[in-house]
């Protein structure tokens, strides 16, 4: 597996944005009401350069994209980035229910592997390569989120070391989401 920052003009934007949009289908669907509209919006925010410099596409020995990860930093300059009022809405219910990034947090906050390459290990692989990562960095924690819907998510995590230290949910009318916040003490 190759890590390497995404970038639109190199990368295939609306391939990347379906697995973004796969990771919170049920949250896009809410407020898109269909997934071509929602991966339309990702991909024109996908398409704006310096989105986050921890945003990586992972590709194959021929350099297809197989997934992507993204993680955060305590201290990352969080620049303002137009996109549309439906993305920031999923950022406002995604700020009740994810995890406080503390000074020596590192923060997987996204992973997703492609469709056509789930079953083989690659996600255990990614989250490894991120512990590893912190650790050579030196920060306390590897924090990261389940959705109370994903129990296998929430099962490979706990499989390589996780622990649970808070849940957070919100509700909206009939819509409920809500997240195991997980840590991997370093």
């Amino acid at each position: 597996m190759i890590y390497e920052t995404f970038n639109p003009n190199i990368h295939d934007v609306r391939h990347v944005a379906r697995l973004v949009y796969d990771v919170d289908f049920r949250t896009f669907d809410m407020f898109f009401k269909s997934d071509e509209k929602a991966i339309d919006a990702i991909s024109k925010y996908l398409s704006k350069k310096n989105i986050n410099p921890y945003f990586k596409v992972i590709l194959d020995e021929n350099k297809n994209i197989i997934g992507y990860v993204s993680i955060y930093l305590h201290d990352d300059d969080h620049k303002f980035i137009f996109k549309s009022l439906r993305l920031y809405l999923v950022d406002i219910l995604d700020h009740f229910v994810l995890c406080d990034i503390g000074k020596d947090d590192l923060y997987l906050a996204e992973i997703a592997i492609d469709e056509s390459q789930r079953g083989k290990g690659l996600g255990r692989k990614v989250v490894s390569d991120v512990i590893d990562y912190a650790r050579s960095k030196n920060y306390s924690r590897v924090i990261l989120d389940a959705d109370f819907r994903n129990t296998g998510a929430k099962k490979l995590y706990e499989s390589l070391g996780f622990r649970e230290f808070n849940k957070k949910r919100v509700k909206i009318a009939s819509f409920e989401r809500g997240m195991h916040n997980m840590e991997f003490i370093l």
